[in-house]
């Protein structure tokens, strides 16, 4: 049996209202994606509440755990606590569409619905674009040298006006 088959949600059987599901996410689940990460064992729990309406599903995932990462600076190991929402809307139609991010269309005859890509996707968009290890997250002297070394927001001089605009500009307002 296809392992991605593991994450599939059937409703095709159930009633109207909320329905809970738990799913363990383990580096297995990350091994079915054929792409590079960025971190390594993850312990990870999707919570899904799916709420069955007659013409239409929602979907509410929620992913908390931890996963190791490697530090951008120091590149030392470090432990970071993850958490994201996600809320999606599957309604019917003729084909499977998921153009629109909040929307997915699935064919009216489907039974079930596999949330492997969804909770992929709340994992690695909960993962901090910028990986510092506590250690230098909480480090004074390291914050001080990107203070000095970050770029400067520079204000803007407000130009002089042009004297010709100012008398159409007096002209205007007395008007």
């Amino acid at each position: 049996m296809d392992r991605i088959r593991n994450y599939d949600v059937a409703f095709i059987g159930l009633k109207p209202g909320k329905h809970d599901f738990k799913f363990e996410i383990g580096q297995e689940f990350f091994d079915l994606f054929e792409t590079e990460q960025e971190f390594f064992n993850p312990k990870i729990i999707a919570d899904v509440l799916l709420d069955k309406h007659t013409t239409f599903l929602e979907f509410y995932i929620n992913v908390s755990g931890t996963v190791q990462l490697i530090c951008d600076i120091s590149n030392d190991e470090f432990s970071e606590n993850i958490e994201n929402d996600l809320k999606i809307l599957v309604k019917f139609g003729e084909e499977y569409d998921d153009s629109n991010e909040d929307v997915i269309t699935i064919n009216k005859k489907d039974g079930e619905f596999n949330l492997a890509n969804l909770i992929y996707e709340a994992v690695v968009l909960s993962i901090p674009m910028k990986k510092l290890a506590p250690s230098i997250r909480d480090n004074d002297e390291y914050q001080k040298i990107l203070d000095q070394y970050s770029p400067k927001i520079v204000e803007e001089k407000e130009e002089s006006t042009d004297p010709r605009w100012e008398a159409l500009k007096k002209l205007k307002d007395n008007n």
